[in-house]
């Protein structure tokens, strides 16, 4: 397919669909296959059943055209577009008093700190697993207007840690941080900034796709809320070990009670009709349901 990737500014690596990708100026590599065959959510976003080479292209093709994905005229939106999200859950936490601050990952500015509900959900809202990311000045200069600190200007470094311990530095006590499966081993860093500067963390596990044993086995000891992605392993490794569930077809687990409240919390907003309802064990999956892996 033709590709317009007219605007993108400076080099970014990311996943999509399990595949890594790397995009530079003008140019889009696809550095791995992905993982994913088909998922509900690039359905319902972008019309994609199939997922291949030529759907990721699309996909970039529309993150690109559609909200300026690496580009200077970058698209802040804070419309809602993922149940369960966790920009949507974070946000609604931050409004509602039970977390100060958010640390999250931002294409163009790399790891933020923000009190502003309105900015995490606009950087979240139809991002994907961000492994490295280029300073783009338009992106940061927006942040920063609208009450954001970004903790390396220069080189739009990604540090979840770091960024925990800015968030710190700036006075917040009660911090949620994303942490995405690669950099599972910052949890346990957070956990011991956490210890020492007396902090309350509320980690959030995302883009897990990819999601090894080892990286599920250290979400499950560290994480408070963790989205399942496609991934096979967080269903049989973090699922069983949840104290609660959101969503069937790309689980939500909260397994802790401090993450048990905000997801609680955040349903309290929550505009769609709800079932609850009590199960002896998780994961709770139904058959035909949700993202389908590659063989």
């Amino acid at each position: 397919m033709d590709m317009d990737l007219e605007g993108v500014i400076g080099e970014h690596e990311f996943y999509c669909c399990g595949a890594r990708i790397l995009l530079r100026d003008r140019e889009l590599r696809i550095l791995s296959k992905p993982r994913v065959a088909y998922c509900p959510l690039m359905e319902g976003i972008y019309g994609i059943r199939e997922i291949n080479a030529e759907a990721l292209k699309h996909i970039v093709n529309m993150k690109v055209r559609g909200f300026g994905f690496c580009c200077e005229h970058r698209l802040f939106d804070p419309s809602m577009v993922v149940p369960y999200g966790s920009s949507e859950i974070i946000s609604t936490c931050i409004e509602d008093g039970l977390i100060e601050c958010g640390v999250t990952v931002c294409d163009g500015a790399g790891t933020v700190v923000t009190a502003n509900p309105k900015l995490v959900q606009e950087i979240g809202a139809r991002l994907t697993g961000i492994v490295r990311t280029s300073p783009i000045k338009g992106i940061m200069e927006h942040i920063r207007r609208v009450g954001g600190a970004i903790l390396d200007e220069n080189t739009a470094k990604i540090d979840q840690a770091s960024g925990v311990m800015l968030a710190a530095d700036l006075g917040y006590r009660r911090i949620a941080v994303t942490v995405a499966c690669f950099n599972s081993d910052s949890i346990e860093k957070i956990r011991e900034i956490e210890r020492k500067r007396e902090l309350s963390v509320a980690i959030f596990s995302v883009c897990n796709t990819c999601a090894t044993r080892e990286d599920a086995e250290r979400i499950a000891l560290g994480a408070d809320i963790v989205c399942a992605s496609a991934s096979r392993i967080i269903r049989e490794v973090v699922g069983p070990r949840a104290l609660m569930q959101l969503g069937v077809a790309i689980p939500v687990f909260a397994l802790t009670s401090a993450g048990k409240r905000l997801l609680l919390s955040y349903l309290t907003r929550f505009k769609d009709k709800i079932v609850a309802f009590r199960v002896k064990s998780l994961p709770y999956l139904a058959e035909g349901r949700g993202p389908r892996l590659r063989e």
